[in-house]
């Protein structure tokens, strides 16, 4: 089974992503020689490294966001702000970046396919999300509570998400919901100013 190319251990993975660790498992080799293997293909345009120990295939099609799972691995993370109102169809222009939510540090990934920004909010915050689609691979929040978590970083002094594109709110949007996400918040201050902001968005988007 050693004798076998890694070419061979990635079709038997049979996933558009996958990890030097889970090639290595799949077929006995040390990760050494999974990575010289890999940097063969890599140059023959077969795979392609797209961040520290994750490699794609070449020939299948690839969604940034599926990429989530592998860069963050041991601590959740969902998409949310700008990220999420585009999927949702709230705002047509596709961000440059793909932005996610956490419990952790603000940090930004740069990987092949895309750049990931990293924003912190208190743990207490950081609910409102499910799977995407019912069961996609990655998080994202509800519509009410991505452009809720706009409005709540835009408090910050970068003022963040302060402006957006044109909004466009589809009739099963729920302003009501947004405003009990306001509620949620534990600053006074920052929720005073977030309701203030949600009235303004509610005005003069719809």
């Amino acid at each position: 089974m050693k004798n076998r190319s890694i070419l061979y251990y990635i079709k038997k993975l049979n996933k558009p992503i996958f990890t030097t660790s889970e090639l290595s498992l799949v077929s006995g080799k040390t990760s050494s020689v999974v990575v010289q293997s890999l940097r063969f293909l890599e140059k023959e345009d077969i795979v392609m490294k797209v961040y520290r120990g994750i490699w794609v295939e070449k020939d299948r099609a690839i969604s940034p966001y599926e990429l989530i799972p592998y860069l963050f691995t041991t601590h959740r993370v969902y998409v949310s702000l700008i990220s999420a109102l585009h999927l949702y169809g709230i705002i047509e222009q596709i961000p440059q970046v793909i932005t996610l939510v956490s419990t952790q540090h603000t940090k930004i990934i740069k990987t092949k396919l895309a750049t990931f920004y990293v924003y912190r909010i208190t743990p207490k915050f950081f609910i409102g999300f499910d799977w995407y689609k019912e069961g996609g691979s990655f998080l994202i929040a509800e519509p009410e509570k991505a452009l809720v978590d706009c409005l709540y970083l835009s408090s910050r002094k970068n003022k963040q998400f302060r402006f957006f594109p044109e909004l466009y709110f589809p009739k099963t949007f729920s302003f009501k919901k947004a405003f009990a996400w306001v509620k949620v918040i534990d600053n006074p201050k920052i929720a005073k100013y977030v309701e203030k902001k949600l009235k303004e968005v509610k005005q003069n988007y719809r």
